[in-house]
């Protein structure tokens, strides 16, 4: 755990596998996962629309397990939100999004 998505336009200002290690990393550098347990995949889009200024986006969701406390969802937000802002024009949107899963419903093998 987590999981993480990047969904982004098809034009960014990185090359998509190197956004992938960097997120990738400032998730594992949050300190609040091992590294061995964090999944990190991007998917880019042809067909969008922005807000009026915005050449592109990127928007990263992480799903975590639940139980972690507001603070450390506001700070590993932040570490994400930051990784973008380094590597990405102002004219792009940023966003980012930390979901809860649920251990009662989350399975895999």
């Amino acid at each position: 755990m987590p999981h993480i998505v990047i969904e982004h336009s098809e034009d960014l200002p990185i090359l998509p596998q190197v956004l992938v290690e960097k997120v990738h990393q400032a998730a594992f550098d949050s300190g609040l996962f091992d590294l061995s347990t964090i999944k990190t995949r991007a998917i880019a889009y042809q067909h969008y629309e922005l807000g009026e200024g915005k050449d592109g986006f990127i928007h990263i969701g992480a799903s975590i397990m639940a139980g972690r406390t507001v603070e450390q969802k506001q700070m590993l937000s932040e570490q994400l939100l930051n990784c973008l802002r380094t590597y990405c024009r102002r004219s792009y949107s940023l966003s980012v999004n930390i979901y809860d899963m649920d251990a009662d419903i989350y399975r895999k093998c």
